[in-house]
C-alpha cells in the first residue's frame, strides 16, 4: 500500500500553497531596511569612511611585509613576470624591488589615511592606489600556470592569478574612493569660491 500522506508546510497564513512566500519575503525586506535605516548604517558616509579605512589597514600589512626576505622572495614570480613592474629587478635588485613597493604602498596607505581630513592627499593616495592595481592586475595573463591545465586551462584560475584576482576589487575600491575625493575636493573649492 502506497503512502499518499506528503508533509506539508503551513504559513503562518495558513497557505500551504507557497504563493504567500513572495509577499512575506517583501515583508521581511522592508522590516529589514527599516531596521538598517534607524540604525544609522545608511546615513551620511559610514561606507566612505570604511572603505577608505580598509584600504589604509591594507596597505598598513602590505607594506610590512616587504621589509622581510621571505616576502621578497615570494615576489619573485610576479614583478618578474609583471609586464608594467618587471623593470624593477634590473633597477632595485630583488630585497630593493620589495623595498621600494613597501615604501610605495606605505606611502599611498598614509595619503589615504590623511584623506580622512584632507581630500586632495586622498586624491594623490586614491590615483597612486589605482595606479598600483593596474600595474599588479596586468600580471594576470602573463602568470605562468596560473589557468589550470586538468580543468582546460582559462578560466580555471590556480595560485597565483588566484591570489591577484583580489586586485580587480581593489581596484575599483581605490578608484571609487578617487572619485569620491574629486568630487568631494572639488565641491570644497566651489563653495570656497562661493563664500
Amino acid at each position: 500500500m502506497k503512502n499518499t500522506d506528503t508533509h506539508k508546510v503551513v504559513l503562518p497564513t495558513g497557505d500551504i500553497s507557497g504563493k504567500a512566500t513572495a509577499p512575506a519575503f517583501a515583508q521581511i525586506m522592508n522590516l529589514l531596511i527599516k531596521i538598517l535605516t534607524q540604525l544609522g548604517l545608511l546615513k551620511k558616509d559610514l561606507d566612505y569612511h570604511v572603505v577608505r579605512a580598509s584600504m589604509v589597514i591594507i596597505y598598513f600589512f602590505f607594506g610590512y611585509q616587504k621589509w622581510f626576505a621571505y616576502e621578497a622572495q615570494g615576489l619573485i614570480p610576479f614583478i618578474s613576470n609583471g609586464p608594467l613592474i618587471s623593470w624593477m629587478y634590473p633597477v632595485f635588485g630583488i630585497q630593493g624591488a620589495s623595498w621600494f613597493l613597501g615604501v610605495s604602498e606605505w606611502l599611498f596607505g598614509a595619503l589615504l589615511f590623511l584623506g580622512f581630513w584632507n581630500k586632495k592627499l586622498g586624491i594623490l593616495g586614491a590615483l597612486g592606489s589605482c595606479v598600483t592595481f593596474i600595474m599588479t592586475i596586468t600580471i594576470i595573463p602573463f602568470m605562468p600556470d596560473g589557468w589550470a591545465a586538468s580543468a582546460g586551462g582559462f578560466p580555471a584560475m590556480v595560485g597565483n592569478v588566484a591570489f591577484l584576482m583580489k586586485d580587480v576589487v581593489l581596484f575599483a575600491v581605490s578608484f571609487y574612493l578617487l572619485k569620491q575625493d574629486v568630487m568631494r575636493a572639488s565641491l570644497s573649492a566651489e563653495s570656497a569660491k562661493a563664500s
